[in-house]
């Protein structure tokens, strides 16, 4: 069997670099953010660190940078280092065995992250043991209740595997299971918000259907980049 840790090293070094976070669900999370100002910001799967840094010159406290892959964590240094402070602090880090302390964060950001996981719980789990009673997760991840989930069905039955831009690992995740593991990771969900409705045709990219914003919430539960919102809650509560 293939280790992980050593096939995302090799998949972030195939990719160029990122000089800023212009992704979909980059997007989700700029929109539903509150005030960064003076808080604890861990995004944990930051990949090559575009995101971190954008976090980080949002008034945040401090902004903890964690990957899995030692050569995404190298790509975030040197992208740092091209920019002006303030600037993330990078670090190592396995999203099912977090080495930071309980109750340390305000907020914990984690994109595109638990569909490529063993034990999407656990990392939920941990997330949420870092967060401090009152914060709250930003999580990211595809829905495959849409048409893209249909594109997955269809590619397997041609015997074709699906990937995700190349990814090692990807596997099917579905937004009831995302609001599951969620609320049994302790946390309660304040939003869900989504975006990416796609026609996909054989032999092109799928082309993405924008909905004006009245229509996306009706259709939140189809779009195939799906945000959690979701809150820690205090002891009292």
């Amino acid at each position: 069997m293939t280790d992980p840790r050593s096939a995302y090293d090799r998949w972030h070094l195939a990719l160029e670099a990122e000089a800023e976070a212009t992704s979909p669900w980059h997007a989700l999370v700029r929109e539903h953010l509150t005030e960064l100002a003076g808080t604890q910001v861990l995004e944990v799967a930051c990949g090559r660190g575009a995101f971190s840094l954008w976090l980080a010159r949002q008034g945040a406290r401090q902004v903890v940078a964690a990957d899995f892959s030692r050569s995404a964590v190298r790509a975030g240094r040197a992208l740092a280092s091209e920019g002006q402070p303030p600037v993330p602090r990078f670090a190592v880090a396995d999203i099912t065995a977090l080495a930071f302390r309980d109750n340390r964060f305000d907020l914990v950001v984690s994109c595109e992250t638990i569909e490529h996981l063993e034990t999407p719980l656990k990392a939920l789990r941990e997330m949420a043991r870092t967060l401090r009673p009152g914060g709250r997760l930003y999580l990211t991840t595809p829905n495959y209740l849409g048409t893209m989930g249909l594109y997955r069905v269809y590619r397997a039955a041609t015997g074709r595997p699906y990937t995700e831009v190349g990814q090692p690992i990807n596997r099917i995740t579905l937004l009831p299971r995302t609001l599951g593991w969620v609320r049994s990771a302790g946390l309660r969900v304040l939003a869900v918000d989504g975006v990416g409705h796609y026609l996909p045709f054989p032999g092109r990219p799928p082309m993405d259907v924008p909905l004006p914003r009245w229509l996306r919430r009706g259709a939140r539960a189809f779009a195939l980049h799906s945000l959690v919102v979701a809150e820690k809650p205090k002891a009292a509560e």
